[in-house]
């Protein structure tokens, strides 16, 4: 099943070797997510979002398998589907952003220039976090 935002069917690309560029920048953009879980400035939501898009233009099975991921398919499938995330799901990632960057910033970072840059970065990420649609409570999972 393809999920998106009142697109339809999302064709795949035909190019072979664009089809496989974004095979590889979709699988890329996974590990990036998935460091992103463990290192405190890398995010993961931009990155399974990038791996998402480049998926559904460029394999139904990596596609497929991303978006009914036990733990990433519904982060996912609320945004695809409804254009939004969870409040909870907002305040996790927002939570996350505060600590881990002020963390980086004062615990490993001796350049004050560096830590008030990592400050304005979690400030904008937090800015991107806040403007994404809220999902209703209405529309929560059951299960």
């Amino acid at each position: 099943m393809r999920y998106g935002r009142g697109r339809g069917h999302v064709r795949l690309v035909k190019n072979e070797v664009l089809r496989l560029i974004l095979i590889g920048v979709g699988w890329v953009s996974i590990v990036c997510a998935l460091l992103g879980l463990f290192l405190p400035l890398v995010p993961s939501v931009p990155f399974l979002l990038l791996a998402v898009f480049c998926f559904s233009r460029s394999s139904e099975k990596f596609h497929h398998w991303l978006v009914e991921h036990r733990h990433f398919g519904p982060l996912l499938k609320d945004y695809l589907v409804h254009g939004g995330m969870s409040v909870r799901a907002k305040a996790a990632a927002i939570c996350t952003v505060w600590i881990s960057f002020p963390v980086s910033a004062f615990l490993l970072v001796q350049s004050s220039w560096a830590q008030v840059l990592l400050l304005v970065i979690a400030a904008g990420v937090t800015v991107c976090l806040v403007l994404i649609p809220t999902l209703p409570a209405s529309l929560k999972r059951k299960g």
